[in-house]
């Protein structure tokens, strides 16, 4: 008997169901003071947020921290707040006293310590005198300074504004966070009608969202109050969103479903909870378990930022599966019959399984599954073709779409000072000796060399730290910080040798540049732990290592075939003016990493329940192909909808004006849309029809005995008239 259908986890699961039934409303009440408690404390202390990308053991990061020790201000924010004019320059003395005031009424904000005015000399005023900025020193960390804090300099402005002049925010000033609101709504707004269709009735359908909604408030409190204590990057609000809202109602619509299915047969109300917690509530737990141990799986890539997004949205999906399985139930004792309360449409009269178009696309496939597999397999091939072009490296504020914040800021500092003031690196020199003064010939010939460096705009003058140890010069790029010519600058940049100097080429560009490497190094070690893993875990619910196998390679090709599109997408260009960008943009480095762990695991969601329904036929009956029918049939129509309501949810996220969100929410949907339906609906049966009895073998380390249940495997069998798992109706 596998783990899903008994064992440890159904006791432990239908345990959990009856104290539901028991204490519904203790239930409820501890989850809404939880709730309550988390947004309270997100509301009172905020949820910061940090881009700033570190990568421990990298020469780059060695730079940086060099430059930490050394200069007490390295680690404190800057930003910039462009002044433009159309006629003059902003230099001329009728703009001055606007801009004297300005300095003041910014420099009296909290947490500024210095505001420096737009200065031929130091390069913050074009040549031509049209633009110029405010460079504005905060005495916090970037992810300290708040949208608040941003507003107050932005209004502090008002002088120049009045003088005629106009003010764009820039760098920090301009970080627009991952705020997903209007994606939100579209994502949700669409999953409600599906819910609807799928339901039918007002009551069943808001059970799903009520779930999701509260697995977002607490998982995302969450992450964000963890901001406090680790540096968090803006995008995991945005992936906790994304999988909080898919898992979420997902796994409520597999519970809902169950709990219809037993109340139509007779049960009990308490019963069908605690039936349904036993038996869905068991598959949803192993199916949140993939995810999770998939997401796991990233911790080994060494990489902060990875590690990181593993762990949150993995912490999503664990408040998913506690809420479905806890939360839900408790609201369904209550509900009882009234689950099916407020009725939209009148139920139609069930129609037998063989009359379905799932059932007859399960009788197409199972009796013809080499053709099935040979069509489906080529297919998928085909959509994988693409990733051999798939373009990584780094983005910028200049990939967003026009009108999106920091883009206009972003062009504005490349039209008056050129792309690279994007970009700059920093050459952080620590000299042995220590110098004598910041006219040590060391550095005057090091700042001559790096400026003869091909690709180099310019270079600045060398700041000395206090004992003449170590010099900062600041080198600005021809090119943007999302250029590949720029990693090929940083690359001739480091190879700059001066004797008596040990120069480290750092900053976000340079760190961006080897954090792309990396990735690349630990990709494959990625790619193996987590398939090991959740196979492992396939194995151990199903008590089979050809199912678990076959798993692991139709998610495989459910992530090529993700790889393939963004690389049609992102790099080749096609249609990617449909999505809001400009043009092609590469791919962030570490998007398609943490992409493969979280499609792996959301791949494995729907292989659980419909390997479920399979299994729970091949009990009954002892059929192999009929098992497969009876399952496909049963399930099928269930997990289309829950994919319809994920990929709605996901392809929403695309409407961010960010690329990398436009990337997520691209690469998953697509990844869903043919998960379910090429995959689950026609290779998987067409493969498990080919392998027959090899389906159910277990060995005996594994507790087999035997390859089939008591019935003859070689017993026909009808289809039984009814699926085991109902579609919701």
């Amino acid at each position: 008997m596998s783990a899903v259908e008994g064992g440890l986890v159904h006791r432990a699961m239908a345990g959990v169901g009856r104290l539901c039934v028991r204490r519904p409303w203790w239930v409820i009440a501890g989850w809404v003071t939880l709730t309550a408690l988390v947004v309270t404390l997100v509301a009172v202390f905020g949820a910061p947020t940090e881009d700033d990308v570190s990568l421990p053991g990298s020469d780059a990061q060695a730079g940086r921290d060099l430059l930490s020790t050394h200069f007490s201000s390295a680690t404190n924010a800057s930003g910039q707040l462009i002044l433009t004019v159309h006629d003059g320059r902003i230099d001329a003395a009728a703009y001055q006293a606007a801009i004297a005031e300005t300095i003041a009424r910014i420099g009296n904000l909290p947490h500024v310590t210095a505001v420096l005015p737009p200065s031929a000399q130091a390069r913050s005023l074009s040549e031509d005198g049209t633009i110029g900025y405010l460079t504005i020193t905060f005495d916090l960390h970037s992810r300290k300074v708040t949208p608040a804090m941003s507003e107050a300099v932005v209004s502090a402005a008002e002088p120049v504004r009045a003088a005629s002049m106009r003010t764009v925010p820039a760098g920090v000033l301009a970080q627009a966070g991952f705020s997903t609101g209007a994606s939100e709504l579209v994502g949700v707004g669409v999953a409600v009608l599906v819910l609807l269709v799928a339901f039918g009735g007002l009551v069943a359908a808001g059970l799903p969202l009520v779930t999701a909604l509260v697995t977002v408030a607490c998982g995302l409190g969450l992450v964000g109050l963890a901001g406090h204590a680790v540096s968090m990057p803006g995008v995991a609000a945005t992936l906790g969103t994304m999988i909080g809202l898919g898992v979420g109602i997902d796994y409520a619509l597999f519970l809902v479903t169950r709990y219809r299915t037993l109340l139509a047969g007779g049960q009990e109300p308490s019963s069908a909870v605690v039936a349904t917690v036993a038996s869905s509530g068991s598959a949803v737990v192993f199916a949140g378990g993939t995810v999770m141990v998939a997401l796991a799986g990233l911790a080994i890539s060494g990489i902060p930022i990875i590690t990181t997004l593993g762990w949150t949205a993995g912490l999503v999906v664990v408040i998913a599966v506690l809420v479905a399985n806890t939360v839900l139930p408790a609201v369904l004792a209550l509900l009882g019959h009234r689950v099916n309360a407020l009725p939209i449409r009148r139920r139609a009269r069930r129609a037998g399984t063989r009359q379905s178009g799932w059932a007859r696309l399960a009788d197409r496939v199972t009796a013809r599954p080499v053709r099935s597999a040979l069509v489906a397999g080529g297919l998928l091939v085909l959509l994988t073709v693409p990733v051999v072009s798939l373009g990584i490296g780094q983005t910028d504020a200049g990939d967003r779409a026009v009108g999106a914040p920091g883009r206009e800021g972003y062009d504005l500092l490349s039209a008056g000072f050129g792309p690279g003031v994007n970009g700059p690196v920093t050459v952080a020199a620590e000299l042995v000796p220590p110098a004598s003064g910041p006219q040590d010939p060391r550095l005057a010939e090091l700042t001559a060399r790096l400026a003869e460096v091909p690709g180099v705009a310019r270079v600045a003058p060398p700041r000395m730290a206090d004992g003449g140890e170590v010099a900062s010069i600041r080198v600005e790029p021809t090119t943007g910080p999302s250029d590949p010519a720029t990693v090929d600058t940083v690359d001739r940049l480091r190879s700059v040798r001066v004797s008596g100097v040990d120069a480290r080429v750092t900053g976000q560009t340079a760190v961006r540049a080897a954090l792309a490497d990396r990735m690349a190094d630990r990709m494959p070690y990625v790619i193996a732990v987590v398939v090991i893993l959740a196979a492992l875990l396939i194995m151990f619910a199903f008590r089979s290592p050809v199912l678990a196998i076959k798993a692991a390679v139709m998610n495989l090709l459910s992530v090529g075939v993700a790889y393939g599109v963004l690389a049609a997408v992102f790099t080749w260009g096609w249609g990617v003016t449909l999505i809001g960008l400009d043009g092609p943009v590469p791919v962030e480095s570490y998007v398609p990493m943490l992409l493969f762990a979280l499609l792996f695991g959301l791949s494995m969601d729907y292989e659980v329940f419909l390997l479920t329904g399979v299994q729970e036929s091949w009990r009954a009956t002892g059929d192999n192909r009929a098992a497969v029918r009876t399952g496909l049939a049963s399930t099928a129509r269930v997990i289309t909808s829950a994919a319809l309501i994920m990929m709605c949810v996901f392809a929403s996220f695309m409407l961010h004006d960010n690329p990398i969100i436009k990337m997520f929410g691209l690469g998953m949907t697509v990844a869903v849309a043919v998960d379910a339906t090429i995959i689950r609906g026609i290779l998987v049966p067409a493969l498990m029809a080919l392998l027959g009895r090899a389906n159910w073998w277990t060995p005996r380390w594994l507790g087999g005995r035997k390859t089939s249940p008591s019935r003859p495997t070689d017993e026909p069998t009808p289809d039984p008239a009814e699926p085991m798992v109902h579609a919701p109706r």
